[in-house]
């Protein structure tokens, strides 16, 4: 008859390998995704490590960080070991590290690229199941005065009305704009409606005298920039 061989829990594993010890004496970013999970999770349970917990989690998601972060507190918990506590320290964790990456965005202001502005609203646009459009507000150099969402939609499409981004445009005494929208598919190839939408705005645009100087479409990793293809 065979047996199970019996796991060697964390605190009985070399000190090298726990991951508290290793965050310790090598640095956090010596630290697999896994094990950083781990240190939120604390433990596991009683036939699994909560670094083979993470691991566990993260291969639900292909590995993909982004991927957990679109993960709700009820997905969450239907992961055995993870209860209620564990899920909202993984679900604060993440949210903490998209608003640092806002943050840090944020502290450059001025928008130089269309990559500039795929980092911008990276944040508030990667981790949603559904298309949001948003404008940003630029002065005459460039910087951003606001960032304004214009409207929500499905998981195909929403709905940009120009009076509404036109209106807080002129609010705010801006001399240019950039339109912004994701596809929570990923590709990220402007439709035939993307195109038009960007045609009359700039046309709008051009009347009010406020430049719309490109229209981002945000993927989860990549972008694409009307004003880098020459369609603007």
């Amino acid at each position: 008859m065979e047996y199970d061989e019996p796991r060697l829990s964390i605190r009985e594993w070399a000190e090298d390998d726990r991951p508290r010890e290793k965050l310790v004496s090598k640095g956090k970013s010596a630290l697999s995704d896994a094990e950083l999970l781990a240190l939120l999770l604390r433990s596991g349970s009683r036939n699994e490590s909560a670094v083979e917990l993470g691991r566990r989690i993260l291969n639900r998601v292909n590995g993909n960080l982004i991927g957990l972060s679109k993960l709700s507190l009820a997905e969450l918990i239907t992961f055995k070991g993870v209860g209620e506590a564990k899920a909202i320290a993984i679900l604060a964790a993440l949210e903490l590290g998209r608003r640092r990456r806002e943050a840090e965005v944020e502290e450059r202001k001025a928008i130089v690229t269309s990559r500039d502005v795929f980092e911008f609203m990276q944040s508030n646009l990667s981790d949603i199941g559904h298309e949001e459009f948003w404008v940003l507000l630029l002065s005459r150099s460039n910087k951003i005065i606001k960032k304004i969402p214009i409207s929500e939609g499905g998981l195909t499409g929403t709905v940009a009305d120009p009076r509404r981004i036109f209106r807080a445009a002129v609010e705010h005494g801006c001399c240019s704009m950039i339109l912004c929208h994701n596809h929570p598919s990923g590709n990220v190839q402007p439709s035939d409606a993307d195109i038009k939408l960007t045609r009359k705005l700039k046309d709008a645009g051009t009347l009010l005298d406020i430049t719309v100087l490109d229209h981002v479409i945000c993927g989860e990793e990549n972008f694409f920039s009307f004003a880098d293809e020459g369609m603007m």
